[in-house]
């Protein structure tokens, strides 16, 4: 008698089980592309920094945009709310660790404000510098006309999980193909971890998609709710339906793997699982001059109802710039994120990204600390 099955799982794979394989040719790393472009955006390198209040603002988008990435600003945030969120930020780092989610959810009550979101994208734009800006579905047809008419160049909608079709009591929600339509930027949508997901938004006729769910540093949605999947196997799967899709209509949308990034050979990894660019929360906010003075927080954090983050202490660790291009005199992997990449490029034999998703990758969950005894017997390699 067979055994019965009511559900079969297969396994699925993260950053730390996985390792790329070297390519029977390289390249020197300074001949690399690692371009990325949306609609008629084009950053010379693939990094965005998240939409997170502790990541993120006027002064660090602007920064990050003139190193050749993008900051996106969360519209939902301090940024909106406050007239100087600079004093709301300062309030929040200095919060003891049993207050500062009470804290959070009184402070995130404050009304968001059209005229401080419209001021934000000006501020952005004035220096010189290309503006994103991020809002949840349930605030894009409020604010997205306010934003694009400011002079925003990018719009990001993102909440922990989105479809391309949702149910909901409204009689005429948030549709994705109406509003692109309606908007002269491109637009990008997140979060989702599926093939078919990623498909569905895909053929709304969207610019770029976010893949993850739950994998940040200071995300709790994985233990709170239960959902997520690992972000090796997330990127593969969406990258398939970014493929489909090109295959069937000559349309290339890029995908972001968001989320879950601790050094750069995991970023690298991501790039080999068929990214088109990473986005990034912990990492940026160990910058100094970080919003976060030193704290790092998810968007779900103040939720009334059921937080899903935590604020997490991640220090200061270095500029902006070395975190992205060094130099540095870190071993851990943690700055010089682009040299990473590059060289891992080519070590791969691969000129160009789309060159690098062809990258074989092996299961290898020892590769971390495979022959690394005496960095464990000295701490510098944590299991």
């Amino acid at each position: 008698m067979t055994d019965p099955h009511f559900k079969k799982l297969r396994q699925a794979y993260g950053f730390d089980d996985v390792a790329i394989v070297p390519g029977d040719v390289t390249i020197n790393p300074e001949q690399t592309d690692i371009s990325l472009k949306f609609g008629d955006v084009t950053l010379d390198i693939p990094i965005l920094a998240s939409a997170m209040d502790g990541v993120t603002d006027v002064k660090s988008a602007i920064a990050m945009n003139k190193l050749g990435g993008l900051g996106v600003l969360n519209l939902e945030g301090v940024q909106t709310r406050y007239e100087d969120p600079d004093k709301v930020l300062d309030e929040i780092a200095c919060a003891p660790p049993q207050e500062v989610t009470a804290l959070l959810q009184k402070l995130y009550t404050a009304p968001i404000r059209d005229e401080l979101a419209a001021e934000r994208v000006r501020q952005i734009k004035k220096a010189g510098a290309v503006c994103a800006v991020s809002v949840a579905p349930a605030n894009t047809k409020r604010l997205a006309p306010v934003v694009a008419e400011a002079g925003a160049d990018i719009l990001v909608v993102a909440s922990t999980v989105t479809s391309a079709r949702h149910i909901s009591k409204s009689t005429r929600g948030l549709i994705f193909e109406e509003l692109c339509k309606s908007m002269d930027i491109p637009v990008i949508v997140g979060n989702c971890v599926s093939y078919s997901a990623c498909l569905s938004l895909i053929k709304t006729g969207i610019a770029g998609v976010l893949i993850g769910v739950g994998p940040g540093a200071a995300c709790t949605s994985r233990s709170v709710l239960g959902i997520g999947v690992p972000q090796i196997t997330a990127t593969i799967d969406c990258a398939a339906a970014r493929d489909t899709y090109y295959e069937e209509t000559g349309r290339y949308v890029p995908i972001i793997t968001d989320g879950g990034f601790h050094r750069g050979g995991d970023i690298c990894k991501a790039f080999a699982a068929g990214a088109d660019g990473v986005m990034l929360g912990s990492i940026f906010a160990q910058a100094a001059g970080a919003p976060g003075r030193g704290y790092h927080w998810g968007m779900a954090n103040p939720h009334p109802a059921l937080p899903r983050g935590t604020r997490i202490k991640v220090g200061t660790t270095g500029t902006l710039e070395q975190i992205l291009f060094g130099p540095t005199s870190v071993t851990d992997g943690s700055q010089n994120l682009i040299g990473a990449l590059r060289n891992t490029m080519g070590l791969c034999g691969a000129a160009n990204i789309a060159e690098m998703h062809q990258a074989e990758m092996v299961i290898a969950p020892a590769i971390i600390t495979e022959g690394k005894a005496w960095q464990f017997a000295q701490g510098q390699v944590k299991r």
